[in-house]
């Protein structure tokens, strides 16, 4: 049985999405604000977050930079009321899955969860599972990367983008298609979602992050992994 973490302050709110998830087949815990809502995530194992942005103490934000500074990995989906693209473009930097605006219907916030929940959970398809790429040695099916024997932490977003990239070597890769097959939006906040993202993967990979060798960008278009 799949555990979610439900951080919302609004009690209306927080006990219908409970009722809902619940109904669904999933074990549901709670928090009312953020420095609960941080504590529990990093004491304990969830599959999914359904993060809310406003929160008292601690915004939802921060507790998202927190967690994946301190390597937790577990996807989260924000809930906010705000709809401006730059929350968006913020919330993936931070490291959020996906990204959902009040108000929204169960039906689709359910979908949104089911599709994070299974895309998480999925085998790595390559029959190449443990390689190396740059400085790491990676193991897809068990999101294990190492350096010199000693485990570096990386997202579930990371491995998934080293993946996809690992998959598609030596070709070219458009930051859209990244947007679209690794965060899921049919419709992008913006690519610069994806060079952010990119600049950090590059500091634990490339023996020179400044002088990429690995990961390659490809001008007006998107990337190319050399493997």
């Amino acid at each position: 049985m799949h555990k979610i973490l439900v951080v919302e302050d609004e009690s209306a709110m927080q006990i219908g999405l409970k009722d809902n998830l619940e109904f669904e087949g999933y074990s549901v815990d709670t928090a009312m604000e953020g420095e609960t809502g941080l504590d529990k995530l990093l004491e304990n194992q969830y599959d999914l977050v359904l993060l809310d942005v406003m929160l008292p103490y601690k915004s939802g934000f921060d507790i998202c930079k927190e967690a994946r500074a301190k390597g937790v990995d577990t996807p989260i989906i924000f809930l906010t009321a705000k709809g401006e693209e730059i929350d968006k473009v913020l919330g993936l930097e931070l490291g959020a899955d996906d990204y959902i605006t009040k108000p929204f219907s169960v039906r689709e916030l359910l979908a949104r969860v089911k599709a994070l929940l299974r895309r998480s959970h999925v085998p790595a398809a390559t029959s190449l599972n443990k390689v190396t790429i740059g400085r790491l040695a990676l193991d897809f099916n068990s999101y294990i990367a190492l350096e010199n024997d000693l485990e570096v932490k990386l997202s579930h977003k990371e491995f998934e983008v080293l993946h996809y990239l690992f998959n598609h070597r030596n070709q070219a890769v458009s930051r859209h298609s990244l947007l679209e097959d690794i965060w899921g939006y049919e419709e992008q906040p913006t690519t610069r979602t994806v060079d952010n993202f990119i600049v950090r993967l590059r500091q634990k990979i490339e023996e020179n992050p400044n002088s990429p060798r690995v990961i390659l960008t490809v001008h007006g278009y998107g990337y190319k992994m050399l493997h």
